[in-house]
């Protein structure tokens, strides 16, 4: 069994592989005898073996693992040894002795017989599995190289793909090498890299096969005790005497990347479940898992299949536990030889100034080195609370290692600013910034581990930053030299960003900040030997230079360098890098300007954003030189706002982590309320890929839960929103923007001026106390009268709104500080004097920054910042009232805000009065026009009567809602008593000319855009789709739909309105359009004639014309005179001699033109001649006249039903052609009639007017199919279906009652009998008196036969408990007469539970019926079937009077008992009912059941657990599948597998493409239960995905599970799901989806 890929020919090595199996399953029955309790042993996992077995045991896993490693290994020209070489003879013995075994003592003799024959000295060539070749590409080669066909090249790649190798030919070892050298040509030219091909012995490739049998066995066997997995382990793991060679699993481990797929998997396996089960010997394991790391890695990296293929994925199982990585570290130490690995295989990457330069790098190879930095954080995920020396010092010596390979990175990829002339050739800056994001979380582990001890924190900080000494000391181009700003002088290098080169990446500089904070939230910092040997302006250079970058590229003026270096400013800045980029450059400026000297610092800043000069007045008249100075003033600005306002750095201020997520979520909020998921997306990520949100989201915001669509939104709550800063650090400039205009229209609502004022920060610790003297420094109020000035003297090119902002910003920021230090201290410790020097300088020229606050008051472009301005005032007013007192009480500060409070009440009192006036102004106008406007209708009624209700474009005008009529009081549909049609004019407007055109029979054609589909909604039998054939010998369908319902036709239209010549022409402009639009075929089928609806874009493949109702003058007297003779048995009369006559004519005809003899009963025309024109007499009329365009119309749309219902070719000759039409009728209305029961809506005026219009413009176009086909052809389908009502006039193929839907059934009669009034001369139809009957009897006919089959097929019936009325006993009566003629009586059934049953029953069907009569007829329903709130006995008795039935429906077997009688007879006697009867056949109960999607379980982890249970029903493997639910039946499906391919129409289908064609006739709805996304079908090449019912508790879908919260179903979505299958809009919901997705790679839809 387990040697498949050897032939017949080796069934002697096949016997050698077999004996030797038994003999290994003989030693372990010899374990057995040794032992009694071996047996238990085997049961008991925690009892230790006996001495002897363990050493039994030992010895037999050194041989077996010898063997196993030797072949799993084996080289490809070896030839296996010669004692495993097959021998031939008579009596050979193979005598292994020591045989891959260090025991001695041990020595196994085994005897094979095998007969006389020669040696078989055969070759295999064996193609490996890779991951470079497609599937098509490995298919190719192999019918080009080996000579098999298609379905043998797909057996073979599948199989490789799936174990990894495949043996493709056998043969000699010369033709397998022909065919190897084939093999490898041939896939050479479809890929750079040819295909991998070996060529195995016979012998070893037998020897390999038993190998990977032998790998489950040992899995068994040591699972049985832990002394044979201890055994097992030892074995494993024991090296040689003379230690040279590694031991069996190294050598495993290190030929892992050249082993195959299945091979590697039974390594892995067997690792799992032994080394990895024991404490000592997963140690052990770990530390030659270490030893041989870096190889393994080379190894993977140059291998081509997925990490979790490889050993190296072990990895995650060994270092993520905390006690072994500390071992590792102290023993092995892992840091090093981790970091060592990278930085061996990143060395070619290394420049000439040993930093990395990834020009030209193997993004491939990239991605898995990268892989390597996970190993990393697996070591450093759980910081220690205990240091040992060894541990400090190991670990100490990692770290140094690491900032080796930091310092590869440090200054890395240097960029110039490119003049003159674009950038020719993009860098490649994403290796850069995806080794930066790699890193991102082991830095912080790094720091979190130092943070666990100060010595360790000390050390670190010393290295770091003596690494950065090293690193920095690269010259300056120019010596240092002085620069002067009011009486300041900073002695500094100069340095130029936009003329220099500058790198964006600076990982030591940001990692020695963070160690800086961390040592002082510690206090660690005051232990620092000799701080002030720092030089903190030169710690700073490189942050500032990359924030001056960015200030730069932001001011445009780096767009000559290509838009990478605006993804990397963009990523610097992103949440997904900041945290250890730009946050620590702040943190950096932060510690220099809290050394620094405040003026110095602030000059250093003018100097690197190049604005020294302008602010020593220097201006330029070049107008692009001002711009970019004004966009650079705007962001030095910023920065300073930064550097002094941010303080939410744990170590920085006297804050936590969870006060620092919850500024975060504030300012997120104050953009807009977001869902859960765009808050976490916003938020940064720690090392376990968390963001605190959960433990701050309450605090801050409220939650409002989604609606039907949507999802939740959390919205920041009012007392947050003091917190708001507009010039928030971590905000981009569309946030920025977004959040200050949505502050501004709340504040503006909710009345309150529209200055954003800077918020009260956090006190700063002690050691960044110094920043705020930045504020009150002479540099900071030279910047910001230097940028009032600007603004006061009102020159456009010389500021910016955003500069005065941002300089505003500031002066509140300085104000709010020295009020605080006032409000906190004396003024006499209080050196703070921002206020003062504010108000000083400069003012003997009147230039002071409180002065030109004042100034700037009226300048009339700064209008939006006059309310900040205002603010700044006072507040300068309330520093000035406290500098005024020695002891500033808090009354003081209450009554000092009193005039600003008494402003802002005036202001909105003033606002709200005007809001009020303006209100009532309003109210007065619109009462003035709406007395006007009904002065005019009264004035121009007669013109208003005339006129249709106005509706939107291209709608179907909404006709009057009384009728017009004589008989004004008659609500009834048919019969002699019929309710006139109504008689208004209809105007349409086209969509697309917007041309008016009334609708008339010989207009124009006008249009509805329509789709005709394929429908299991309402199916009673889910699976089960009869074959069409057109010979009917079959099936009866389509003259005859099942009871089951199994597939129906349905047409629905959006009910937009075109001309036809309008139409014809989109159709053809859209058919040369798209025909060359990329995956078109995916949208829209254009040789099925589907298209876009041009307004609404619903999916549509044909047009229903719309033909007005017929206006028929109904002679009420008449029809009561003909009433008196024509009744039911009169009609049958006369029915029937009018069909027989016919009958009769057509033979004749036909004798007389093929000669052929008459076959029937002779007697049968004499019979039927006599009253064969009565039926005229009753009243006939001139047929309707169309026009050309709305038979063609008629001719399009039917042929359009008839190719898609049945599947088939179009012909517009088929007599199924007006069956069809027919039938999409009636399966259209029990389609809407179950949507309105199920939404618990009423049966008319539910609808809206454009799917009133659509139906009523389908059972217009089927009525009037008749015009189009043969008269013969109608005539013999009436006959067919009569014969079901009345036997005697039926075929041998009739089906019973049982057998048919009688809706579908009254459609088609209704319809058809027209035909029966066709003379041969003249064309003629019954008049409207004629019809009337006809209706009446026909329904009569009809609801008889339906209520007998209601009847037949109950077999509960409801105990109802009541007095005994007339139609109980009528009930009683029917019930008594058919079990008489069925032989069935149910005992203690009354007649009020008869009643009952039957009438609940036959509902359905009354309501399609009277859903069909008033778009077939036009008369208006009754009142109560308008509303809901009638009860049920009150809607039937309102449907039997518009039906023109007895509200006791009984009474008609009683009025018509001489005519029912003897049908009642035949109908019961038929076999069908017989054998229903007896429970040979399965017959639908009435009414039918509803269908509805499956109930889903309310958790969504039960669904998942229900997937992890799923085992494909025709695959044994344990792949991972994909379990997808049907929604339709429940069945759960394995997608995406080549396992469950089968044949559909010749193709390979998917399993759930295979299940939609016959659970949903082609249409599907699946979950992906491990994706949790909704998949919609339509065909075989067509679907699209649709969110899932199931949220989480923050109202949003989880796609493919990514986030991973607990789900639960949301039932208003499922029901929106449960509609859009009902309603038949899957097809409308995957076109609409993909028209707005531009599909770039078709998705193989029929493969799912």
């Amino acid at each position: 069994m387990f040697l498949q890929q050897i032939s017949l020919s080796q069934k002697g090595l096949s016997v050698l592989i077999l004996k030797h199996f038994l003999s290994i399953q003989r030693v372990i029955v010899m374990l057995e005898n040794v032992n009694p309790l071996w047996s238990s042993h085997f049961v008991q996992d925690e009892c230790v073996l006996e001495p002897e077995i363990y050493v039994r045991a030992e010895r037999l896993f050194r041989i077996l693992l010898h063997y196993v490693t030797d072949f799993l290994v084996w080289e490809e020209s070896l030839e296996p040894p010669e004692e495993l070489q097959p021998l031939y003879g008579l009596s050979n013995y193979i005598h292994v002795h020591r045989f891959f075994c260090q025991a001695p003592n041990l020595t196994l003799t085994v005897r094979f017989f095998y007969p006389h024959r020669t040696k078989d000295n055969a070759y295999y060539c064996v193609l490996y599995n890779d991951e470079h070749h497609s599937y098509d590409h490995v298919i190719y080669t192999l019918q080009r190289s080996v000579n098999c066909d298609q379905a043998e090249a797909q057996t073979h790649t599948a199989l490789i793909d799936k174990e990894g190798r495949r043996a493709v030919k056998r043969g000699t070892l010369r033709s397998c090498q022909q065919a190897r050298d084939l093999i490898r040509s041939n896939s050479e030219h479809i890929s750079l890299q040819p295909l991998r091909v070996e060529i195995l012995h016979a012998a070893v490739m037998a020897h390999q096969t038993f190998v990977l049998r032998l790998g489950p066995w040992f899995q068994k066997i040591i699972s049985y005790s832990v002394g044979f997995r201890q055994a097992f382990c030892q074995v494993a793991l024991e090296t040689t005497a003379d230690g040279d060679q590694p031991c069996l699993i190294s050598r495993l481990m290190l030929h892992d990347a050249r082993m195959y797929k299945g091979a590697r998997k039974i390594v892995h396996e067997l690792i799992f479940c032994s080394m990895l089960m024991e404490t000592e010997f997963k140690r052990l394991f770990a530390i030659q898992f270490t030893k041989y790391y870096k190889q393994l890695q080379k190894d993977f990296i140059i291998d081509d299949h997925e990490r979790s293929i490889s050993i190296t994925a072990l990895s995650v199982q060994i270092f993520t536990v905390p006690t072994l990585a500390r071992q590792l570290i102290e023993e092995g130490n892992v840091i090093k030889v981790i970091v060592g690995t990278v930085m061996e295989l990143l060395r070619e990457h290394l420049d000439n100034n040993n930093r990395f330069f990834f020009l030209g790098y193997n993004s491939d190879k990239f991605s898995r080195i990268q892989i390597i930095f996970h190993d990393l954080r697996y070591i450093l995920i759980s910081k220690p609370s205990v240091w040992t020396e060894e541990l400090q010092r190991e670990f100490l010596e990692g770290f140094r290692d690491f900032l080796g390979l930091l310092k590869c990175m440090q200054g890395m990829e240097e960029v110039k600013r490119q003049f003159g002339q674009h950038i020719a050739v993009e860098p490649e800056w994403e290796a850069g910034f995806s080794l930066q994001i790699q890193l991102r979380h082991i830095l912080a582990m790094f720091q979190d581990w130092c943070s666990s001890n100060d010595e360790i924190l000390l050390l670190a900080f010393e290295e770091c930053h003596k690494v950065l000494m090293q690193c920095n000391n690269q010259p300056f181009h120019r010596e240092a030299t002085n620069y002067h700003m009011l009486k300041h002088v900073l002695h500094i290098r100069p340095y130029k960003v936009s003329q220099e080169p500058v790198s964006i990446h600076l990982p030591i500089s940001r990692l020695l900040a963070g160690l800086y904070v961390i040592m002082c939230r510690t206090r660690a910092v005051e232990r620092l030997d000799n701080p002030e040997r720092f030089d903190h302006t030169l710690l700073a250079e490189h942050p500032l230079r990359c924030v001056v970058l960015a200030a730069q590229v932001s001011a445009e003026m780096w767009r000559r360098n290509g838009i990478s270096l605006v993804s990397q400013v963009y990523y610097y800045q992103d949440v997904k890098c900041r945290d250890e980029m730009y946050d620590k450059d702040i943190v950096m400026l932060q510690i220099a300007a809290s050394k620094m000297d405040p003026n110095h610092f602030l000059m250093l800043v003018l100097l690197r954003f190049e604005l020294f000069d302008y602010f020593k007045g220097s201006i330029n008249k070049d107008q692009d030189e001002l711009i970019q100075w004004n966009r650079l003033t705007e962001e030095m600005l910023y920065l300073l706002i930064v550097v002094i306002g941010e303080r939410y750095v744990p170590g920085i201020s006297q804050v936590t982590k969870e006060d620092v997520t919850m500024r975060e979520v504030i300012h997120l909020l104050c953009i807009e309320p977001m869902a859960h998921s765009s808050l976490v997306k916003g938020l940064t990520e720690n090392e376990s890929h968390e963001t605190g949100l959960e433990s701050v989201i309450t605090k801050v915001a409220t939650f409002k839960k989604p609606g039907v669509s949507g999802h939740g939104l959390y919205g920041v709550k009012k007392e947050r929103l003091v917190e708001f800063n507009p010039f928030f650090y971590h905000y981009s400039r569309s946030q920025h923007s977004k959040a200050e205009e949505s502050q501004k229209k709340r504040r503006t609502h909710e009345g309150h001026d529209k200055a954003l004022r800077p918020p009260m920060p956090p006190a700063f610790c002690p050691a960044f106390s110094s920043i705020v003297r930045l504020l009150s420094c002479d540099i900071i109020v030279h910047i910001l009268r230097h940028t009032l000035q600007r603004a006061a003297e009102d020159r456009a090119t010389h500021w910016t709104e955003a500069m005065i902002q941002r300089a505003l910003h500031l002066i509140g920021q300085a104000l709010l500080e020295e009020k605080t230090q006032l409000e906190d201290s004396t003024m006499e410790e209080v050196a703070f004097d921002f206020s003062l020097k504010a108000r000083r300088i400069g003012s003997e020229h009147g230039k002071s920054v409180f002065l030109l606050l004042s100034k700037i008051k009226a300048v009339p472009s700064l209008e939006a910042q006059k309310d900040m301005v205002k603010w700044v005032l006072q507040m300068f007013e309330i520093v000035k009232c406290l500098r005024e007192k020695s002891s500033p009480t808090a009354s003081m500060s209450v009554d000092t805000t009193k005039p600003e409070e008494s402003a802002q009440d005036k202001e909105k009192a003033e606002r709200k009065r005007k809001a009020d006036a303006a209100k009532l102004h309003r109210q007065k106008i619109m009462a003035q026009m709406s007395a006007m406007q009904k002065n005019f209708i009264e004035s121009n009624k007669l013109l208003y009567d005339n006129m249709p209700e106005s509706g939107t474009q291209g709608e179907p005008v909404a006709t009057t809602a009384s009728c017009a009529m004589e008989h004004s009081e008659l609500c009834v549909a048919i019969g002699p008593q019929r309710g006139s049609s109504p008689a208004e004019r209809e105007l349409l407007t086209c969509i697309l000319c917007q041309e008016e055109q009334e609708v008339a029979a010989q207009a124009p054609a006008m249009v509805l855009t329509a789709c005709v589909q394929r429908s299991t909604v309402l199916t009673q039998c889910r699976g089960r789709i009869p074959a069409n054939r057109a010979d009917g010998t079959v099936t009866s369908y389509p003259l005859f739909m099942a009871p089951e319902l199994a597939v129906g036709t349905h047409t629905g239209s959006c009910g937009h309105v075109m001309h036809a010549t309008c139409w014809q022409k989109y159709f053809e402009a859209v058919q040369n359009m798209t025909r060359n639009r990329l995956h078109v075929e995916l949208i829209i089928d254009l040789e099925n004639g589907e298209y876009l609806c041009p307004l609404c874009k619903s999916l549509c493949n044909t047009v229903v014309p719309l033909i007005p109702f017929e206006r028929l003058m109904f002679n009420y007297e008449n029809a009561e005179i003909i009433g008196e003779h024509l009744t039911l048995s009169r009609w049958i009369q006369i029915l029937t001699a009018r069909i027989r006559g016919l009958k009769s004519v057509t033979q004749e005809n036909d004798c007389n033109t093929e000669g052929s003899s008459v076959d029937g009963d002779p007697g049968l025309c004499g019979e039927g001649q006599a009253d064969f024109r009565s039926i005229l007499s009753y009243g006939v009329q001139e047929p309707r006249k169309f026009s050309d365009s709305i038979l063609e119309m008629l001719v399009v749309c039917a042929t359009t039903v008839h190719r898609v219902g049945l599947q088939t070719a179009p012909n517009e000759l088929c007599p199924r052609v007006p069956i069809m039409a027919w039938n999409t009728c009636a399966f259209t209305i029990q389609a809407i009639e179950n949507i309105l029961q199920e939404e618990s809506k009423s049966l008319f005026g539910s609808l809206q007017n454009r799917q009133l219009a659509g139906l009523k413009a389908i059972v217009q176009f089927s009525a009037a199919q008749r015009i189009k086909s043969s008269q013969a052809v109608i005539q013999r389908h009436f006959n067919d279906m009569l014969g079901v009502l009345l036997p005697a006039m039926g075929r041998k193929n009739t089906p019973s009652p049982l057998e048919v839907d009688f809706f579908h059934l009254l459609v088609g009669l209704v319809l058809s009998i027209p035909a029966l009034y066709q003379e041969e001369a003249v064309d003629l139809q019954p008049s409207a008196v004629s019809s009337a009957y006809n209706h009446l009897h026909i329904l009569h006919l009809v609801t008889m036969a339906h209520m007998l089959q209601v009847l037949v097929s109950s077999t509960d019936f409801p105990a109802v408990a009541g007095e005994e009325t007339e139609e109980s006993k009528a009930a009683a009566e029917l019930y008594t007469t058919v079990s008489q003629h069925t032989e069935r009586l149910i005992p203690d059934v009354s007649g009020i539970s008869v009643a009952e049953r039957v009438k609940r029953g036959i509902e359905p069907f009354l309501r399609c019926a009277a859903l069909f009569f008033n778009c077939l007829t036009g008369v208006h329903p009754p009142e109560e079937l308008f509303s809901t709130a009638v009860a049920s006995q009150g809607q039937l008795e309102a449907l039997c009077g518009y039906l023109a039935l007895p509200s006791n429906l009984f009474q008609l077997f009683q009025v018509h008992r001489d005519t029912v009688t003897p049908l009642l007879k035949s109908w019961c006697g038929s076999l069908a009912v017989t054998k229903a009867l007896k429970g040979k056949n399965q017959t639908v109960r009435y009414p039918r059941r509803r269908n509805r999607l499956v109930d889903l379980p309310e958790d969504y982890s039960a669904l998942l657990n229900q997937a992890s249970h799923f085992q494909c029903p025709k695959s044994t493997d344990d792949d991972r599948k994909h379990p997808t639910l049907c929604l339709f039946c429940g069945a759960i499906l394995c997608s995406q597998s080549s396992c469950c391919l089968s044949q559909l129409d010749g193709e390979d289908v998917g399993a759930c493409t295979a299940h939609a064609a016959t659970c949903g006739a082609g249409v599907g709805m699946f979950l992906r239960i491990r994706e949790c996304e909704i998949v919609l079908m339509a065909s075989k090449t067509r679907g699209s995905t649709y969110p899932a019912p199931y949220l989480d508790d923050y109202g949003e879908t989880d796609p493919h599970l990514g986030r991973g919260n607990p789900l639960h179903l949301c039932p208003e979505r499922y029901k929106k799901l449960n509609q859009l299958w009902q309603q038949h809009c899957i097809l409308e919901e995957i076109a609409r989806s993909l028209e707005v997705v531009n599909v770039m790679f078709a998705f193989e839809w029929q493969m799912l």
